[in-house]
């Protein structure tokens, strides 16, 4: 999977190498195209499982997307109505993702939606530590963070 990855970015490089001309858009104009040179002879090589999962990483950056925008409104909703008590919480996580390339992947997105901050993984790797600014529901969360960052991460990188 990681060599047809490898793969179709040398051929973008390629692709900007015979334009003379190693611009960004080139190299994405180029990634494409070679994309779909590896599209069309994707039976002979066998690399249909290569595009499934880039519709699978796709997806995960549009959650990630979706919920950097509501957790933006939600920030700025709480600095707007500062009368509002808080109710920050560290909160444990069970993790379900098992390797290390996986656990990171769910901590980063994690901390980099605001309102949220990854704090620390237990000696075991099966515990995630975060810390919420605003936590109503300690167990929506888990739910919410289980049901979509942890299961599309374990979609597309498995």
């Amino acid at each position: 999977m990681s060599n047809l990855f490898l793969i179709n970015v040398l051929m973008a490089v390629a692709w900007c190498a015979v334009l003379g001309s190693f611009t960004l858009m080139n190299l994405l104009f180029g990634f494409a195209v070679s994309s779909g040179a590896l599209w069309l002879t994707r039976e002979q090589y066998r690399t249909s499982k290569y595009f499934h999962r880039f519709w699978l990483v796709l997806g995960l950056v549009l959650l990630f997307l979706k919920e950097l925008v509501l957790s933006v409104v939600r920030v700025a909703w709480l600095v707007i109505r500062p009368s509002r008590s808080l109710n920050p919480s560290f909160v444990s996580f069970p993790l379900t993702v098992t390797k290390a390339h996986e656990i990171t992947l769910l901590a980063n997105l994690i901390t980099l939606t605001p309102g949220t901050l990854s704090v620390d993984v237990s000696d075991d790797n099966k515990t995630l530590y975060i810390h919420c600014i605003d936590v109503d529901d300690v167990d929506a969360l888990r739910r919410d963070i289980a049901e979509g960052f942890e299961r599309k991460i374990m979609e597309a990188l498995r």
